[in-house]
């Protein structure tokens, strides 16, 4: 009978992961363009580090409100259908934006992450239901897993037709008809999600028991694991910046910048497999590894000319992208029980979204005055979060010896 449940999660985690792949070809598709696009339209990079910045605090900090709505009304579908429903429409509609409304195109990429921040606490505990009999770190790693293979997909959709349009002279024009196309995924992604629904109505029935899991509270570990990641945002520089740059430097052409961001995606995708599995065997500490890694992108990318260095500077962002998107939120569901589950995703995503708008915001002021200070800011801001994250570690030891040992006197 629990075989036979666990391959039920497994196909319900699937679906939901055809939704997220279809959801991730659409908007990681058009953040591949976003920076080149932007900048055509004479935009600084001060700018489009706020833009995406205030798009991540948006995308993030709701969650607080819609996680705790969620939890109070149990309407992870609702929710989850609405934020979609957002997201999918606002990224179709920039090709209807007209060459001098930079201003209309980056409300609308600020109106997308506004659905994420709507859909993305109750999707997120669909999705843990289901991993009680999957495997916490399993589920969301074959989710991101799923993310990322759309993520990859989005970006090359878009060269295909950046290379058919390539003879042309109205780059605008055909950055317009990039955001049109994706309107084909984005049907798919409302599709699977309905269909998801009616197939698996209640999937909150996944997780039954919830023992050892105490109320929702910030303990200290909870808020030492908050502030880590968060300086781990902090410094992560946005892709957007990263496309930005390397369309500065001209020795690629504009139809191949989003390549750059499909290989980002593919490396996200195979790191959130292996992450995610060695989550459910290790815990927090493989945190560290992927944090330490991923702390050297950026001089890679911006302090050299070569596009060999950028790629491996992009390599290891990917890296700390799987890592993160993967094991950030298999640690929230192993220290939030599923009726506060929604609040404790709102709580952690509202403080990480918060330091990637502060971040971004000033990584983009740096990036035009100082290229060399704004790269030593990104590996400064997340190396400090290693010593954090391996006292939460040695923290979760300690416990667990302790918990041993007063099993063992009880014993005798």
């Amino acid at each position: 009978m629990k075989k036979k449940t666990a391959k039920v999660a497994l196909s319900f985690v699937i679906l939901m992961g055809v939704v997220s792949l279809f959801s991730d070809m659409t908007h990681e598709g058009a953040r591949s363009i976003y920076g080149a696009y932007l900048k055509l339209a004479g935009v600084s990079a001060a700018t489009i580090g706020f833009i995406m910045g205030f798009g991540e605090l948006i995308g993030y900090s709701l969650r607080l409100v819609t996680g705790y709505f969620t939890d109070k009304k149990r309407n992870y579908w609702t929710m989850s259908i609405i934020g979609y429903a957002i997201n999918m429409v606002a990224i179709p509609l920039l090709a209807l934006i007209p060459e001098n409304g930079w201003k209309w195109a980056c409300l609308l990429i600020i109106m997308e992450r506004f659905g994420k921040a709507i859909r993305q606490p109750s999707k997120n505990t669909l999705v843990s239901f289901a991993s009680a009999q999957v495997g916490e770190g399993k589920a969301f790693a074959l989710q991101e897993f799923m993310d990322q293979i759309g993520a990859f997909c989005g970006p090359v959709f878009l060269f295909v037709i950046l290379l058919f349009r390539k003879g042309s002279d109205d780059l605008f024009s055909t950055y317009r008809i990039c955001f049109g196309a994706l309107i084909i995924p984005a049907f798919f992604t409302l599709y699977f999600l309905l269909k998801a629904k009616h197939k698996f109505p209640h999937p909150e029935n996944f997780e039954i028991s919830i023992e050892e899991k105490q109320k929702l509270k910030m303990n200290s570990r909870f808020i030492v694991y908050i502030i880590a990641i968060s300086l781990f945002a902090f410094g992560f520089i946005d892709f957007p910046i990263i496309t930005m740059h390397v369309a500065k430097l001209s020795i690629v052409p504009d139809s191949f910048l989003p390549l750059l961001y499909a290989g980002a995606m593919l490396v996200d995708a195979v790191s959130a497999l292996i992450f995610g599995w060695a989550y459910d065997k290790y815990g927090i500490k493989v945190l560290i590894v992927s944090n330490f890694l991923s702390a050297f992108f950026a001089p890679f990318v911006f302090l050299s000319h070569s596009i060999g260095f950028i790629i491996v500077g992009i390599t290891l962002w990917g890296i700390g992208m799987g890592a993160q998107e993967t094991i950030l939120k298999s640690a929230v569901t192993s220290l939030v029980p599923k009726e506060n589950r929604s609040t404790g995703f709102g709580i952690f995503e509202t403080s990480f979204g918060v330091c990637w708008f502060l971040g971004s915001w000033m990584l983009g002021i740096l990036y035009d005055t100082s290229i060399s200070l704004m790269v030593l800011v990104s590996i400064v801001s997340q190396l400090v979060s290693i010593p954090l994250l391996f006292a939460i570690t040695k923290t979760c030891f300690m416990k667990k010896m302790f918990s041993k040992k007063t099993k063992t006197d009880d014993v005798q």
